[in-house]
Formats: C-alpha cells, sequence, structure tokens
C-alpha cells in the first residue's frame, strides 16, 4: 500500500508520498523490510527510543512527535506529527480495512465488562452475529473468549481481528474502551456508532496522575475519537454528567441518559431475589416490570445501560426488552461459585477499586442473611492511595474481612498488605490467597455470604514479575 494511500485525509506532510509500505508496526521487535513504524507515547518510555532499532529491521518510513534524527538517517521517511498515536491509529485502519457495521464503546470506571457482554448476549438472542472485545478477550457469539493482554488491545491487534470479524460475517460489536485505551489512541481509527458512560471512580492514579486527567482522558471518546453526531448513552447519576452531556451536545451526539434520575430510561424500583431482583423500569416513556437473575444495584445500572446501548445499536429498543431476563453475569462479575454443605454462599468479583468494592457488598447485603465475608487484596505496581482506602471499606462494610495477596507484580506484597491494613486492622490478614480463601470458606455459616473479590476472571496471579496459574473459582471449588 502507498504511503499517501495511508495518510490520506491526515492533513501530513510527505516528502515521498509514493513510498509502498509492506507492514505497518508500533513495536521495533515487529518490523520487517518496507514497514512503516510508529513512534508512540505509552505514558511509560519516549517511542523515540526505538526508532534506531526499527530502522535497522528494515523500517523504511517512521511516524513521529519529534524528527530529531532526520539527518542521521538520511534514506528513511520521518512523518512528523503532534500526535502520533491518532495518526497511527488511522492509519492502521486504513492498512487493515474491515470493520463490523454497527461498533458500541462504552467507558468508565466500573461495568464495562458486564455491560459489552449484555450488550453482545442481547444482540446475539435477536439473530444477529455479535462479538465483543475487552477484558475477557474477544467473544464471537456465545462461543469461549480468545484471551488479550489488556481490555483495550493495541491499534494492529484491534484492527486484524476486526478485519477477520468482517470476513466471518460479523456486523454487531461491542468493545470496553479503557483510559489508558481511549487517550493512546488505540481505538482512534474505530468508526464507533454508538458510545456509553457508566461512573468515575478512583482507579488508575499512577498513571493519570489526578482525577481531572482521568476524566479528561475517558472524554476524550465522545469528544475527539466518535464521529460527531452520533448516539450516547450517559448514566445521570453521576457528579459529572452534566458537564459529559455538555460535552456530547457540542458534538452533535444523540443523548440517552439512564439510572434513578434518568430522562430516556429510569430505574423507578429494585426488588432482591435470593439470586437475581425485579426491577421496574421506565423505557422510553412506558413502564415494564423486568425479572433479571442478576444481583446488586451495579447490576441493576449495568443493565439500563446496555439496553439503552443495544437498542440504538440495533435500531430496535422494544426488542432488546425481551432478552434482558435471559442475560448471564460476565464471567468474574459477582460470579455465583456454590455453597458449602451448611449453607455459606460463595461469589467471585473483579471488584479492584474502592466504588467497585463498596458497590459488590451493598449489593450482596440484601442478599445476606447473616454474615457477610469480603476477601480482597490490591495489585502491585499501581495506584498504591486506594489501599487504605478500600480497606476502611471493607472494615465499615462487611462483616468479616480477609486481606490477601492479589497480584503484588514487582512489589513486596507484605507491604500491600500492611497499606491495606492500615485501614481495615481487624481484618484477617492471610498472605497466600489459597490459604486465606480456604480460611475463609471454613469459616462460613448457613445464612453467610462469601465475596472473593479482585481477580475475577483472571487465571494467573503475578508475583515476582512472573505469572504464576491461579483461578478464585478454581480454588473455592476445591474447598467447597
Amino acid at each position: 500500500m502507498k504511503l499517501c494511500t495511508l495518510a490520506e485525509g491526515l492533513n501530513l506532510n510527505l516528502t515521498t508520498p509514493d513510498l509502498e509500505i509492506s507492514d505497518i508496526a508500533s513495536d521495533s521487535r515487529a518490523v520487517s523490510n518496507g514497514c512503516l513504524f510508529a513512534a508512540l507515547d505509552n505514558g511509560v518510555d519516549n517511542g523515540n527510543a526505538y526508532i534506531p532499532h526499527a530502522i535497522s529491521r528494515g523500517a523504511s518510513a517512521v511516524v513521529c512527535k519529534n524528527a530529531e534524527m532526520k539527518k542521521e538517517y538520511p534514506d528513511t521517511v520521518f512523518i512528523e506529527t503532534e500526535n502520533p498515536n491518532k495518526v497511527f491509529s488511522r492509519m492502521v485502519a486504513r492498512f487493515y480495512e474491515g470493520q463490523p457495521r454497527h461498533i458500541a464503546a462504552i467507558t468508565g470506571t466500573n461495568g464495562k465488562t458486564s455491560i459489552a457482554d449484555f450488550i453482545r448476549q442481547m444482540l446475539v438472542a435477536d439473530g444477529k452475529n455479535a462479538a465483543s472485545i475487552g477484558t475477557l478477550g474477544l467473544i464471537k457469539n456465545n462461543n469461549a473468549p480468545a484471551a488479550y493482554v489488556n481490555t483495550t488491545p493495541g491499534a494492529i491487534t484491534l484492527h486484524k481481528d476486526m478485519q477477520r470479524l468482517v470476513q466471518d460475517g460479523f456486523d454487531y460489536l461491542a468493545i470496553e474502551a479503557s483510559s489508558h485505551g481511549i487517550c493512546q489512541y488505540r481505538i482512534g481509527g474505530i468508526n464507533i456508532e454508538v458510545a456509553g458512560f457508566t461512573n468515575l471512580t478512583q482507579d488508575h492514579l499512577d498513571y493519570h496522575q489526578t482525577m481531572e486527567n482521568y476524566y479528561e482522558a475517558k472524554k476524550l471518546l465522545f469528544t475527539d475519537i466518535m464521529a460527531h453526531g452520533g448516539t450516547v448513552v450517559l448514566n445521570a447519576d453521576i457528579d459529572i454528567y452534566e458537564d459529559l452531556r455538555n460535552a456530547c451536545r457540542k458534538a452533535g451526539h444523540k443523548i440517552i441518559s439512564y439510572g434513578r434520575g434518568g430522562d430516556d430510561i429510569r430505574l423507578l424500583s429494585a426488588e432482591p431475589l435470593p439470586h437475581g431482583q425485579n426491577l421496574k423500569v421506565r423505557y422510553f416513556g412506558k413502564e415494564h416490570d423486568l425479572s433479571v437473575p442478576l444481583a446488586g444495584n451495579f447490576q441493576a445500572m449495568n443493565i439500563l445501560c446496555a439496553l439503552g446501548m443495544a437498542g440504538a445499536l440495533s435500531g430496535k429498543p422494544e426488542e432488546m426488552l425481551k432478552y434482558v431476563s435471559n442475560l448471564k453475569g460476565a464471567k468474574g462479575r459477582l460470579q455465583y461459585i456454590g455453597t458449602t454443605a451448611i449453607g455459606g454462599a460463595v461469589y467471585v468479583d473483579y471488584a479492584h477499586t474502592p466504588d467497585a468494592l463498596e458497590n459488590v457488598i451493598s449489593a450482596m447485603r440484601p442478599h445476606t442473611e447473616n454474615k457477610l465475608h469480603i476477601l480482597f487484596g490490591c495489585g502491585g505496581d499501581r495506584d498504591k492511595t486506594k489501599r487504605p482506602i478500600m480497606g476502611q471499606i471493607a472494615q465499615k462494610e462487611a462483616d468479616v474481612a480477609y486481606v490477601a495477596d492479589d497480584n503484588p507484580r514487582t512489589e513486596n506484597a507484605e507491604d500491600i498488605r500492611q497499606q491495606i491494613m492500615a485501614g481495615c486492622p481487624d481484618a484477617h490478614n492471610i498472605g497466600d490467597r489459597e490459604k486465606a480463601i480456604e480460611f475463609a470458606i471454613n469459616r462460613l455459616n448457613k445464612g453467610d455470604v462469601l465475596i472473593v473479590a479482585g481477580k475475577g476472571h483472571e487465571t494467573g496471579q503475578y508475583i515476582n514479575g512472573k505469572i504464576l496459574p491461579f483461578n478464585d473459582e478454581e480454588i473455592i471449588k476445591k474447598y467447597l
């Protein structure tokens, strides 16, 4: 493909527009002869540092913010641009042509995985070929997922997979859009028709530094990545709703609001059941009673958001209501695992932020006859400020708390636990996660509920920089 074709519409100054590009890469190790290499900003290191290696492997063109090496490599075409991430994502979209016709992207601190999964489930139930991409991986229709490393994969992985989806006859796709994936423009070349925003609570401050930066990163989905004139589904109950709605209005988007204060999709009441709930919802002016097999207020909110997004994507909002009663929870999201011989129930959840931990405890409180137990930890090499906050939440909201290792990564696991314990001095500090799970299960009485939080669907544990096999669900079943 010619360089001018890759760069069409991007307003770039091309010195050699007819240069033939054989491949495209953002990892210098993947470069081959005739390849275009992009020196991207990933928030960790300078992409320009990898330019010499890319050229040594045969890169004929380089997209970068600063062409400081231009004189050093006169035979290489340098394409200088203020935002190489954004430009590269558009080039990748052109190189790997083909995207499903209808694409939805969901962002927010919590709920992304469940909502993307619910959208896919509803569309598949309506007879459509639909896929979802996110934390669980790539899921086609109701098939087993193909795993990803990141919630939002890199642009090349995304576009290769979308190209294959089109070839396989998929017209619908729901994507989880993480703050990293948005501000690094991994999804910058995707034609997003519908976008949703769930909530904004503390997470990823190791990367974004402040909550303001975190919010601005997510807002880019609606103001810069999504084409003007789309449809957005926004949570009316969150503090930033007015600001986000105004930004979306300026972008010419049609706005659908949901929540207890939603104008279009409003939750009127929720009645807890043993393993689900009955919802009364006003849906575009009409009241409906919905029985759903998923517990908790946050799941009710996830369902409302998914209804709005699936309805807008399919053009058949009323039809989507029929499929709510058969929704299945996304793997590792308040997933019921089993009950002990004397009647203590055990659930797994991915909650790894203060807000998510508080939500999952409050969600299960109405379903708990006796004591509510929470087992959790915090990841290493991530936001340290949330550790004592999560400890405080566990101390205040649960009846019994256990602090165990999550994914320590390269940090000292004991240090992480001590930082959590500062907020919950009454908790049981048991580092070995399997031993902690065994200990917690053995303490359950009839009517108790245990939530094992933090890792959800994950099948590995990061310790000292290595990934060791570990699956909360399997460990729980072993001791049940």
